[in-house]
């Protein structure tokens, strides 16, 4: 009993240097697999591991995000209801779209180029930017932003026919008040004479029925269709017709001819009763660059499905387009208009194809770099064995030519003597095992040569 007592005793464990022989013996079966010596395998593990983790470090990092922002425009406007058609569509794919409102295009831009503003993607209205695009780019336009210029009164044919009059070109930061401010200069129709004033949509088409200003401003990146609709029906308000709209485009290239026929709003009401000319920016859909490419594909795959319609003033298939005013098309963009989505999302789940192309990209340089530098290990270190082994080689080679001619017993007794550095030296060579045979051949010449020195010096004695 008390002989099982002391045998139960001992410990369970392994010891340390039990552990150390089960490492280096898992080592020694890795460079014998590789051809290479432990420090050689242990480097070529330490590489594979790095690879691996850097590997999986990637995979997770270039993740499309769950979550992405996009600033639209005023509560109520086209471009605030724009972004809730694009949230539901991208919801379908797991995608998470945050809506921002804000005053307009302006706004938007501002918050783009922002870093400060966790903003991803906008709506911006063309000719705002002032020449300025910071680290922007465009994923295309969207479709055309018809200025509407209603007015009271007698009908004027030209827009300097405002001038001394009332009015009311939108809020701060939208783009209808940068447009309006533009054009109107352009008629040379600045403010003191005639007033501005900065009213919120609403508020200034009821001031134009009441007769409280006398003309508005108004383009769906800040009014309702709603509030349109209202103006177009008011008894009294007219919808200012650009006779000149060719050469507003020729003045300013980010504006569009546009024309809304006659019974356009109303067919049995004959509204308008003649063809009305327009013009109008494009609206882009704008994105900081570095924008994740599968993103790209569904904010576009969206675009077609909300902007790809038959509407009063476009062509079904007109929009998205990759039309380039102010901003650059990102290669992203430019290969959906190309080819549309990518091969593994058109016909893979989103999620799935999102993993698979994230794969592709580093299984390919696996095969490409990873795989050769690892099978190329073992040719280098048999070449590095095989360099150490030939210099012996050749030392041996040059030592048994001058003992062959030496006549001298004592100059041989020397070169003997070198020999025997020679053998010492590739006594004291670490070699792994699996080139043990090259040198223990190098250590028979060594012998053999020695052997064969002495033969010859017994002959000369004889």
């Amino acid at each position: 009993m008390e002989k099982d007592n002391s045998i139960s005793s001992l410990p369970s464990q392994p010891t340390q240097g039990t552990q150390r022989r089960v490492r280096g013996g898992r080592l020694a079966m890795i460079a014998e697999s590789l051809g290479a010596s432990p420090g050689v395998a242990l480097g070529t593990v330490i590489f594979l591991c790095l690879s691996l983790a850097a590997a999986v470090f990637y995979l997770i990092k270039s993740a499309p995000p769950r979550t992405i922002t996009l600033t639209a425009g005023p509560q109520g406007s086209i471009f605030e209801t724009n972004g809730f058609k694009y949230a539901a569509i991208l919801a379908r794919y797991g995608v998470k779209l945050k809506v921002l409102t804000s005053s307009g295009s302006l706004e938007n831009l501002e918050r783009l180029c922002n870093r400060a503003e966790k903003v991803d993607v906008g709506f911006v209205q063309g000719g705002v930017t002032n020449g300025v695009i910071g680290n922007l780019v465009s994923l295309g336009s969207l479709s055309h932003q018809p200025l509407l210029v209603f007015y009271r009164g007698a009908p004027i044919e030209l827009l300097s026919g405002l001038a001394g009059k009332r009015l009311a070109i939108g809020p701060e930061g939208t783009g209808t008040r940068s447009l309006a401010l533009t054009l109107l200069a352009t008629n040379g129709i600045q403010p003191g004479a005639t007033t501005f004033l900065d009213w919120e949509p609403a508020k200034a088409s009821k001031a134009l029925v009441d007769g409280t200003v006398d003309a508005v401003f108004l383009m769906g990146e800040a009014a309702s269709p709603a509030v349109m609709r209202d103006l177009l029906h008011a008894p009294d308000v007219h919808l200012f017709n650009f006779i000149q709209a060719e050469a507003y485009t020729r003045r300013f290239p980010y504006l569009s001819v546009l024309k809304l026929p006659q019974g356009g709003i109303d067919l049995g009401k004959n509204l308008p009763p003649n063809e009305i000319e327009l013009i109008g920016p494009t609206v882009e859909l704008v994105a900081r660059k570095g924008l994740h490419p599968a993103l790209s594909d569904l904010l576009l795959e969206a675009a077609v499905e909300i902007h790809g319609k038959t509407t009063l003033l476009q062509r079904k298939g007109e929009f998205p387009a990759a039309i380039e005013h102010d901003f650059p098309i990102s290669a992203d963009a430019a290969r959906f208009y190309k080819s549309g989505k990518s091969f593994f999302y058109r016909y893979l789940p989103y999620w799935l194809a999102s993993l698979v192309s994230r794969f592709v990209v580093v299984l390919v340089p696996a095969i490409v770099v990873v795989i050769p530098i690892v099978r190329s290990i073992p040719s280098l270190y048999r070449w590095r064995v095989r360099a150490r082994t030939n210099r012996w080689y050749r030392a041996l080679l040059l030592l048994e030519r001058e003992l062959l001619r030496e006549p001298d017993a004592q100059r041989r007794q020397h070169l003997l003597k070198r020999l025997d550095e020679i053998e010492t030296a590739v006594n004291q060579m670490k070699v792994p095992a699996f080139h043990g045979e090259t040198f223990y051949d190098l250590r028979g010449h060594i012998l053999f040569v020695r052997q064969l020195v002495g033969r010859l010096a017994g002959k000369a004695t004889t």
